[in-house]
């Protein structure tokens, strides 16, 4: 909760912005996937039409960073009215801010269980990061960097739409169903 009420009070300035954020990623509009993923495609388009080095890409996206770090808490209370910040809207951005921290907290649960792992099962870790990396690194050859980039961003963008509207359980679950169709038919074969 401590945590929860602290993340809220840094990003209070952008409270209008990130409840809006969240619709747009939510789908709450039915053109909402369209107009993400049209904004995301002209970025990308952008980035490979201007071709910029790694530095000066770099250079641009911190840039951009801090201009809205400093233009947003300024500009959006006149933008959105910040009079009109409801119990609901409070609401919402409090449930958004402890969503932030329970993810924050899974991450690290992660990575302290891949030290874990580490520590204890040396000879397994080992194998798990070089077959994962081994992985990565033939998928990053077979990929561009730039297309696998859009992918994962787009992923990404995308992930709590398709979350919300059931779209991801229901595809896991077909998913399951035919793994287990699949392994009751090879446990009758071997009757």
């Amino acid at each position: 909760a401590a945590e929860t009420a602290s993340l809220e009070e840094q990003l209070q300035g952008w409270g209008e912005v990130i409840l809006m954020t969240d619709k747009v990623l939510r789908w709450e509009r039915a053109w909402f996937p369209l107009a993400l993923m049209s904004l995301v495609s002209f970025s990308f388009l952008m980035i490979y039409y201007l071709d910029p080095s790694v530095l000066s890409g770099v250079s641009c996206f911190v840039m951009f960073l801090c201009l809205a770090d400093y233009l947003v808490p300024a500009l959006a209370p006149r933008i959105f009215g910040s009079n009109k910040w409801t119990t609901e809207q409070q609401q919402r951005f409090h449930e958004i801010c402890s969503n932030l921290v329970k993810s924050r907290r899974r991450i690290v649960g992660w990575w302290k269980r891949l030290f874990t792992l580490k520590e204890e099962k040396p000879k397994m870790y080992f194998m798990t990061m070089l077959f994962s990396l081994a992985v990565v690194a033939w998928i990053g050859q077979q990929v561009h960097n730039l297309f696998l980039t859009y992918l994962i961003v787009s992923f990404l963008l995308l992930f709590p739409g398709l979350n919300q509207h059931g779209i991801i359980t229901k595809y896991v679950g077909m998913a399951k169903r035919e793994i287990n169709k699949l392994l009751k038919h090879k446990e009758k074969k071997n009757e």
